[in-house]
């Protein structure tokens, strides 16, 4: 399906969706007195609800987040001795603008003894060309270059496993830049024996519009603030893509990276996670990437991370059935799902339904209130997540319309891509448009 055809089904479904509410809200209007009461404390008491389902969401995020960031930085760089040589793997695909920049990032990181695999997935345009360049041993740094006909990230990923010699490996993306310490703080959480992947902490580069900002913000607060929370039970159910460290024996033991979703990085997590390994989150591991430029870009980004997440979880869903002695990881996968598909439908729908009876029945003070409420919330969020990766303060204001834009718009994205998912509709997987900032 075209993402003209997705987009054009959406307003559909928005419109049909609207229509039903304002025409179940008008029925009620013309009710009788008891019936028109009746509805306004169904509206109240649902509305306290999802008041109290948000607060209760984002305090256990912001506290487990916080404690997370305590014990992490009680871990000292010094602490660490034992550095292992770690392989560094680069899949790329049509990744000609930006496989440069990349590479160039790799040149003098911070770690003592590391290789670079590039796998060039049959790139058609001149991402081999200029991969190739870079073969051969920079400072200390062998760089190795490979080509293979086009099979997807996965196996473009399995390929650099196989052809790697270390016994740590490190995936990035190619449109990433990673920080120079990346290495060594990342690794000195594998002195854990048990711990089989160490998720690192994503930014985006181009914040140079608003689009691209309220990314910033969102990569901040939504994304690091629950993997920040989820670190402290070692129960991380997504390794992002452009920055993660995993134990060679614990790919191995789970056979590396699917092939049948869309999210090769949460379906290789959540199997790690149900073999019994522990991923944890290193906020110090940067990564720097390119986020979308072009809102068609990130509805289609957010489309196959919805669909991709989803997969993951029908593939294991037999993980939501034992709660017990796994409660960690329990929690962790109920929240992947929770974040995928009930928050984005119930958050979506609150929003429309609360506005069209706020205003029918002349409660628009009421929507006012709770519009500042949200807002208020969002802004104290924002502050300490900011605060606490020691980010750029000018992010916070973006929170004045991160809620009711932003992420509204992006959980009706996310709210369609589940019903496709649900309806088992094709989506192919479609190359973003690179800009070659970062």
């Amino acid at each position: 399906m075209s993402r003209r055809t997705r987009v054009l089904a959406s307003l559909l479904l928005v419109e049909l969706l609207v229509v039903a509410t304002i025409t179940f809200i008008l029925w009620a209007v013309g009710a009788p007195p008891a019936t028109q009461l009746l509805l306004l404390r169904i509206v109240l008491v649902s509305l306290l609800i999802f008041l109290m389902i948000l607060f209760v969401r984002y305090f256990s995020l912001l506290w487990f987040a916080y404690l997370e960031h305590a014990e992490r930085n009680a871990l000292k760089p010094q602490d660490h001795v034992d550095l292992p040589p770690i392989t560094i793997i680069v899949p790329a695909y049509n990744e000609g603008q930006v496989i440069d920049g990349a590479l160039a990032s790799l040149v003098g990181l911070d770690y003592p003894q590391y290789e670079v695999v590039v796998i060039d997935d049959g790139s058609t345009d001149d991402t081999l060309e200029r991969a190739s360049v870079w073969e051969g041993t920079h400072g200390t740094v062998d760089f190795r270059v490979f080509t293979k006909r086009n099979g997807g990230k996965a196996t473009a990923l399995n390929t650099g496993i196989a052809m790697g010699r270390y016994p740590f490996v490190f995936c990035m993306d190619a449109d990433s830049h990673l920080e120079p310490q990346t290495l060594r703080r990342a690794v000195r959480l594998m002195e854990d024996e048990s711990v089989g992947a160490v998720a690192g902490n994503v930014k985006v580069a181009n914040r140079g519009k608003l689009i691209t900002s309220l990314q910033a913000l969102e990569y901040i607060e939504g994304l690091n603030m629950p993997r920040r929370a989820q670190g402290f039970i070692a129960a991380v159910n997504i390794v992002p893509g452009p920055v993660g460290l995993f134990r060679r024996e614990a790919l191995e033991e789970v056979g590396g990276y699917d092939t049948d979703t869309f999210a090769e990085d949460a379906d290789l997590t959540l199997k790690m996670v149900a073999a019994g390994w522990k991923i944890v989150y290193e906020d110090t591991a940067i990564a720097w990437t390119e986020a979308p430029e072009r809102w068609l870009d990130l509805v289609q980004q957010r489309y196959r991370w919805t669909r991709g997440i989803l997969q993951s979880l029908k593939k294991r869903k037999g993980l939501f059935l034992r709660p017990f002695p796994d409660f960690p990881l329990w929690l962790s996968i109920f929240e992947m799902g929770f974040e995928a598909v009930l928050w984005p439908i119930m958050n979506v729908y609150a929003h429309l339904f609360f506005a069209i009876v706020a205003l029918l029945f002349g409660a628009g003070e009421l929507l006012l209130y709770w519009w500042i409420l949200l807002t208020l919330l969002d802004l104290v969020a924002a502050f300490v997540t900011v605060s606490m990766e020691e980010e750029s303060l000018g992010l916070v204001p973006f929170a004045v319309i991160y809620r009711f834009f932003f992420i509204l718009f992006l959980d009706v994205a996310k709210t369609f891509a589940a019903l496709e998912e649900f309806f088992n509709l094709g989506m192919g997987w479609e190359k973003l448009r690179r800009v070659a900032t970062t």
